[in-house]
């Protein structure tokens, strides 16, 4: 939940400086075509943060403080079509009224959906660190936090 809250702010202060050159180009974009381009560039800039860091180590800025990893279900790197993959999802499921985040409730390994459909974890970053670099495909996963 921490993570969560630092992670908004993160987002929130990336969106306010992506969103000055955006509002110098069209101007005010209140309304019409313009709030409609806005809300898409807005959509564009976090998607770009997100699957920028998931792709390069698998934390975001406030992943890295609270050391939680993204990872493939059998713990390799999460590739940009991955990364792309469950962003996507994850914003369906926060526009559904949360309910991609409020699957965890009701999940056998508390994954949120967008985790359980793009075959991604969230784990300890200390579980992938002391993780065997060799063991071979099909074994467990880590394990979920």
């Amino acid at each position: 939940m921490a993570s969560g809250l630092y992670e908004a702010l993160v987002v929130a202060a990336l969106i306010l400086i992506a969103t000055f050159p955006y509002l110098a180009v069209f101007g005010d974009s209140t309304s019409g075509w313009k709030r409609h381009v806005l809300q898409a560039w807005v959509v564009i800039v976090a998607g770009t943060y997100f699957t920028w860091f998931w792709t390069r180590g698998g934390q975001t800025l406030a992943m890295k403080t609270w050391r939680i990893r993204l990872v493939r279900w059998d713990g390799g790197k999460v590739g940009i079509g991955r990364a792309l993959h469950r962003y996507v999802l994850a914003v369906i499921g926060t526009v559904a009224l949360g309910l991609g985040f409020l699957w965890a409730l009701v999940d056998r390994d508390r994954q949120f959906l967008h985790d359980r459909l793009s075959g991604t974890a969230l784990v300890g970053s200390d579980a992938v660190a002391s993780a065997s670099p060799t063991s071979p495909a099909g074994t467990t996963p880590p394990a979920p936090l």
